[in-house]
This record gives C-alpha cells, structure tokens and sequence, in this order.
C-alpha cells in the first residue's frame, strides 16, 4: 500500500516495502475465533467470529492487547484466507464477523468482504481513533460500529495514547458512524443487525474525566441513536507500571460514581461488573483459526 493514509496520523508509509507508524504492513492477523465477552447482542449465546488485526494507530500504554497492537504478532495472510477465515466463522454459527482493531487494512477488509459475500452482520470494532474519509469508504460494508471514545482531555489523549487529536478525530467519527449505523435493530434473537454501541472504559484516578466523557457526548449526540457500554475492565497492563497514578485496578467507588452519571443522563446500554478485569476477557494471541 503506497502513500497509507488509512488512519488519521496520515503517516504516508509505503506499506509494500515496510510499517506505518500503526506498525501495519502486510496483512496480518493474530486470532480468529469465536468470542464470549462483547456486549450481550453482539457476542449472544453462539459468539462474536473475532478477528483480531496486528498493529494500532494510537499507541495506548494501558492497552490490553499490547502484544499484536504494540509488538504486531500476527501472521501474515493473504486476502482470499481473510475471506475464507470470514465464511468459516459464519459456518461455525458465530453471529457476526467481528473485525478487531482492523483500521490499516480497511482496503483488504473490503476485498474480503466482496469474497466471502457474508449472510451475517459485520461488526466494526475500534479505538475511535479513525478518518472520516476512511469510514465513508466503509459504508455498505458494516452493520454495526462498536467503537471506543476514550477521553475528552487532550493531555491525556497524548499522555496515555500518544494522539493529542483523539477528542476530536473519536467526535467527528462518531458522527459518521451514527450517520451511517445510527438507530439499533435486533433479529429475533436479540442479535443486533444494525447501530452502535460505544464504548468508555473507565481508568483509575480519573472518574473525572469519565464524567466529562459522557456529558460531553451526551451534549454532542443523539443517545437515542447509540448505546453505552461503560466498562470496568481495566487492568494494569503493558506500559501503566509507568505512570502511578494507572498503575492499579479500577475501584467500585470509582465506577459507581462514574455510573451513577450514565444513568442520570439518560443513556441506555450496558454496565459492567467489577470483576470483568480478569484475564479471561483478553484472549490468547496464539493463532488460532488463522491457518
């Protein structure tokens, strides 16, 4: 991919011969696999078909899947595998193909997606860290955007995810993504088919900043066009040991008061519980379903 404009730090790499600051280059994978432990109408009883992409355009020091968004293991694959990686997945009952932090490969995706010419819903899972032009590019290929808004601060967007940008980049792809998905549609079997879910995981120290999250998006946006999905999960992962005040897990305190404000703003959605720090809601990366 020459001159990769993908994401929105625009780095310009020529992928065919080396990485863009994401770490991408060729198209690789880590894990394709059904997955328990998304929001209840995106994971069901039968699973989400996750696929999990190598490499990240934001560089968070907490992130949770800091061995394929940091390091980029993986395996390198070819379109067509992606393809039939997609169709195995749907044969294996999942109820939708869960692209996972798939941002530097949107143009493969695409080709991909044409192959496999899928009968489920197609789940675009993301930072929020993403190009307006990127998502146009997307429409008609995804039902439903899964995507996280992180903060509203810019000194901590560039202290913990090394983009100052993220606060208004995550706005302005938020509304193209309630432009395109907004409004939530179910099957018959509570599976969503159609919309949004946005996601705010929660950090330590900062329930402050969470509270500002959700006020501003629910200044910013129509909560009747999206849900919320306040997460607990956080656990001191990668890089945190490196700033004190990230370097523990989440209290109840903390997340009953941030939670306590959802409620109060009127959003509707998910909450989770305290104990989802554990291992368990972060995968192996060990390659399953990818050959």
């Amino acid at each position: 991919m020459l001159n990769c404009k993908l994401c929105p730090k625009k780095c310009g790499a020529d992928r065919e011969k080396g990485r863009g600051l994401c770490g991408a280059g060729a198209l690789k994978i880590a894990r394709a696999a059904p997955h328990y432990y998304e929001e209840p109408p995106v994971s069901g009883t039968k699973g989400s078909g996750a696929i999990f992409f190598s490499g990240c355009p934001l560089s968070c020091v907490f992130c949770q899947n800091y061995e394929i968004s940091a390091l980029c293991g993986g395996t390198e694959i070819t379109v067509v595998r992606l393809a039939d990686i997609m169709k195995e997945l749907q044969s294996r009952g999942c109820h939708n193909i869960n692209l996972v932090s798939p941002t530097p490969y949107v143009p493969e995706i695409k080709e991909a997606l044409r192959l496999a010419r899928l009968q489920i819903p197609v789940v675009y899972n993301t930072s929020g860290y993403e190009r307006v032009q990127t998502l146009k590019a997307l429409e008609g290929y995804v039902d439903v955007y899964l995507p996280d808004f992180k903060y509203v601060s810019e000194d901590l967007s560039e202290k913990y995810s090394g983009a100052r940008d993220y606060p208004s980049v995550a706005k302005d792809a938020l509304a193209e993504m309630l432009r395109q998905r907004g409004g939530c549609e179910y099957d018959e079997n509570g599976i969503m088919k159609r919309g949004v879910i946005v996601r705010h995981l929660i950090l330590p120290s900062h329930k402050d900043e969470s509270v500002k999250t959700l006020r501003f998006l629910s200044d910013n946006f129509d909560k009747s066009k999206f849900l919320l999905s306040l997460m607990s999960q956080y656990c001191p992962v990668y890089r945190a040991k490196e700033f004190r005040e990230i370097d523990r897990r989440l209290t109840k305190y903390e997340y009953k008061k941030v939670a306590e404000t959802a409620v109060s703003l009127g959003f509707e959605g998910f909450l989770q519980d305290t104990s989802s720090h554990e291992s368990v809601y972060t995968p192996e990366f060990d390659g399953s379903g990818v050959n």
